[in-house]
């Protein structure tokens, strides 16, 4: 086994972790918080979109099952990396679509799939996710994490596209 950390955003946390933790070589997800200016944000001052954080989800994975190539195809089936700072109905800076990349492994596969993905035309719009560093991440409170299972009938706008 060989694992590795992913850290995505792509809309809201508790539709992304739902798919996520079900792909095979996934070993755990942890939803939270990262990128943004202020120390040990929670959901209240996330969900204003005035800290500058993203509403992720931070990926522990066995490379030798499940490539970081494959991971990052889960993720632009499972959101609109087209729109800015929205999915769905949910709005704001906190919905952003971002790789936070752990690696330079990590950033040259994030960038080389979204100029392939672009250039095959999957999207009717060109691909607004950015790639970043990651930096510090902070997971989000106990109620947040696997909410979907906790709560089967509770909202999200993610889903597997073709």
């Amino acid at each position: 086994m060989k694992k590795e950390t992913a850290t995505l955003a792509g809309g809201c946390f508790w539709g992304m972790e739902d798919i996520i933790r079900n792909i095979p070589g996934v070993l755990s997800t942890v939803v939270g918080y990262t990128g943004g200016e202020i120390p040990n944000p929670n959901y209240n001052i996330v969900k204003l979109g005035t800290s500058n954080h993203a509403e992720s989800v931070q990926v522990e994975f066995d490379s030798t099952k499940l490539s970081y190539t494959e991971l990052l195809e889960f993720f632009f089936r499972m959101h609109d990396p087209t729109t800015i700072n929205q999915q769905g109905n949910d709005k704001g800076t906190q919905y952003r679509s971002v790789i936070f990349f752990h690696s330079p492994d990590q950033e040259r596969t994030a960038l080389e799939l979204i100029t392939s993905i672009d250039a095959k035309k999957k999207w009717p719009r060109p691909i607004v996710t950015k790639v970043i560093p990651a930096v510090k991440f902070y997971p989000a409170e106990d109620y947040h994490q696997d909410y979907l299972k906790k709560n089967p009938g509770g909202y999200t706008c993610h889903w597997l596209r073709n």
